[in-house]
Parts: C-alpha cells; sequence; structure tokens
C-alpha cells in the first residue's frame, strides 16, 4: 500500500512539472496565407509642415501579407525633413538609409530614458525596439529616403505630438501641465496646433 502511494504521488508530480511548462511566442499562422480586402491610397509627397512622408506597405497596401508577420515603409524626407518621435507598438523596426543622411534615434523605457543615436548615411541600418519612441531627421541639404521593415502585417503607429496634443476629445490641460510641468498657455498653445500627419494609409 505505502509502495503504491509513492507510485501514485511520483505520477501526480511528474503530471503536474509536464502541465507547467510555457512557451511564449507569436502563435504560428493557421494557413500558408490569406489574402485580405484590396483597398489601396496614393502615396504622398514631403511637402508638409514636417518635410517627411511615410508610405506604408503593410497588410492594407498588400493583402498578401496577411498572417506573414511583416511589412516595410518606404520614407522620403526633404532636406531637414523630419519622421517625429513616435512609436510602433506591434513591431521592431529595421531602416535602411538607401540615399542622403539621417540623424535617428530611440529612448530606452523608464527609469533611464536614454537616447540611443547615430546619424546614418547611404548603406546604413538602424534598428529601433518594439514600442519604443523614435524619429529620423534628414540633416543633409538633399533629399534622403529610407526603407522600414518591420517585424508585423500591421506594426501601427502613434506620433507622439499628435497623440498627447491632437487628441480627440482633447487630455485635460490640467493633466497635461502637471505632467509636463508647464503653464497652461503653453499646453493651450500646443494643443491649438493642426498635427501634421506624415504617414499614407
Amino acid at each position: 500500500m505505502k509502495k503504491m502511494g509513492a507510485n501514485t504521488l511520483a505520477y501526480i508530480v511528474l503530471l503536474a512539472m509536464a502541465f507547467s511548462v510555457a512557451s511564449a511566442s507569436d502563435p504560428s499562422p493557421l494557413q500558408d496565407f490569406c489574402v485580405a480586402v484590396n483597398d489601396t491610397n496614393d502615396s504622398g509627397n514631403t511637402s508638409n509642415k514636417l518635410g517627411s512622408m511615410v508610405t506604408p506597405a503593410n497588410v492594407a497596401q498588400i493583402p498578401g501579407l496577411n498572417t506573414l508577420g511583416v511589412s516595410l515603409a518606404r520614407v522620403d524626407y526633404a532636406p531637414y525633413g523630419l519622421n517625429p518621435p513616435h512609436t510602433h507598438p506591434r513591431a521592431t523596426e529595421i531602416l535602411s538609409v538607401l540615399e542622403g543622411t539621417l540623424y535617428v534615434g530611440f529612448v530606452t523605457s523608464n527609469p533611464d530614458n536614454r537616447l540611443i543615436s547615430k546619424v546614418l548615411y547611404k548603406g546604413d541600418v538602424f534598428v529601433f525596439p518594439q514600442g519604443l519612441i523614435h524619429f529620423q531627421l534628414n540633416v543633409g541639404k538633399t533629399n534622403a529616403v529610407a526603407i522600414a521593415s518591420l517585424s508585423s502585417q500591421n506594426p501601427g503607429v502613434i506620433t507622439i505630438a499628435n497623440a498627447v496634443f491632437g487628441s480627440k476629445p482633447a487630455i485635460s490641460a490640467d493633466v497635461l501641465t502637471k505632467a509636463f510641468q508647464v503653464d497652461k498657455n503653453v499646453i493651450n498653445y500646443l494643443q491649438s496646433q493642426f498635427w501634421t500627419d506624415n504617414h499614407t494609409y
């Protein structure tokens, strides 16, 4: 009887250990590919306040990317054009410079908030980790072009200034004055601006 109890206990422990193993990764696609609805838009140019234009090539533009977990974007920059601070909540980005000179960087998470930056030239590559605020500025006197490769078919984009100062409805000025430690007039001025979106959708 004692031996049977020990064997039962051993089986229970073995089963508990087998079921406690965890695995964390993106789920595998359920099929080889899935063509989504085709709804393409025209791309824009850099004649906006920011001097840049992002033309995505994700599942919304290329339905064949559905379930494949990748996308691209072409970024055009006028001289001194800026792709402003933004994040991709669902993707890491690898930026490859095709033409021009870009000052790029990202900020690490709290509590360090450390800026990691570099000046890139034609042929250079830089990685922006998923979810971190990053930017690119054309520091050259000529146009610049880069290709962004993203690790999601739908990486998402949150442009920081647009989200914080251009939200609808507006975030309370009381919240923003305390968060940014500035006068309410500064917040009112920033919220009254027209926030430019440099992405085509």
